[in-house]
């Protein structure tokens, strides 16, 4: 799924250092961006909200 992320508001999870890489999320209509911080430039991952959800869902049993 290609879609055009570069008016997305990404944000960091409030856990993160403020100088620490790690993945920003971007909420749009109808999908989930994911990215690495430290190339916001480069490749996203785009998912469904389900896929997204079925994630978080996932890692938070694993805690």
């Amino acid at each position: 799924m290609t879609r055009d992320l570069s008016g997305a508001s990404w944000f960091k999870s409030s856990y993160s250092q403020p100088s620490g890489d790690c993945v920003e999320v971007a909420h749009l209509y109808g999908v989930v961006g994911v990215r690495d911080s430290k190339n916001v430039s480069g490749p996203a991952l785009v998912f469904a909200p389900r896929e997204w959800e079925a994630f978080l869902r996932a890692v938070s049993a694993e805690s």
